[in-house]
């Protein structure tokens, strides 16, 4: 079982929330996808940490967190090969 701290969730949660912030501020000067999908990426790591602030839950590891957790990934690693798709079409 893993326990969790409220105050470092929250500084987690609002770390994440400044990366997404950051990348879309990118995302909307250059118009590049990747920047967008990093964007969601960290919003859906912030959501995740503040969905486990708000239900108070011990685990981090509950497939509800798990699966938000995932889908962050994933969307990272579209954006990874979604970039390098890019440049070979060039």
């Amino acid at each position: 079982m893993i326990m969790t701290n409220g105050m470092v969730l929250g500084g987690v949660a609002t770390a994440a929330l400044v990366a997404a912030l950051f990348f879309l501020r990118f995302w909307r000067a250059t118009r590049d996808r990747f920047f967008l999908f990093f964007a969601v990426a960290f919003g859906l790591e912030a959501f995740s940490r503040v969905l486990i602030g708000i239900t108070g839950s011990v685990r981090e590891d509950a497939p509800m967190f798990y699966v938000i957790r995932l889908a962050a990934y994933v969307v990272i690693f579209i954006a990874i090969l979604d970039k390098n798709r890019a440049h070979r079409r060039r």
